[in-house]
């Protein structure tokens, strides 16, 4: 059973992509990370010269959001489903408390456009029983996951 938070500290948001950024080689040496600053709604950081101190939430729904984007081209791909090229997954992951005590949460948008709505969200089902990240906190923490596909777009 999971704790809902009373209070919100601070959230880490992420937006991730099928596809690489207009076709740009990527080193493997180096993380290409656009993250905003907490507190600062619409403030972006680039972490390209000067490494910054990103947060333990930025860093964890990064790492999910891209573990889970390659889980939805797995899924996607046994049900035979060629994923838009602007699918994109929004992962934001809140610190807060209850209480004393702190815990995690987390707010999940997949957007799957021109695939129906049901598909989707067997796709987006069958990708959280893969990804281990989504494994990892399944009934551990309180997770929101909302599908926006074809009709949802349309509306």
């Amino acid at each position: 059973m999971t704790t809902k938070i009373q209070t919100v500290l601070m959230t880490g948001k992420t937006h991730t992509t099928a596809s690489r950024r207009d076709g740009a080689a990527r080193r493997e040496d180096r993380v290409d990370i656009r993250m905003s600053t907490p507190g600062k709604a619409g403030n972006e950081i680039a972490l390209e010269a000067i490494p910054l101190h990103p947060t333990a939430e930025q860093l964890f729904a990064g790492a999910w959001s891209a573990c889970y984007t390659g889980a939805l081209g797995v899924a996607a791909k046994a049900k035979k489903v060629a994923l838009p090229r602007d699918m994109s997954v929004d992962i934001e992951v809140d610190l807060g408390q209850t209480g004393d005590a702190y815990f995690i949460q987390a707010r999940i948008d997949v957007r799957m456009p021109g695939v129906a709505l049901d598909l989707a969200e067997a796709i987006a089902h069958a990708a959280h029983e893969m990804c281990p990240y989504s494994k990892a906190v399944h009934g551990n923490i309180d997770v929101a996951t909302h599908v926006i596909a074809a009709e949802a777009l349309a509306a």
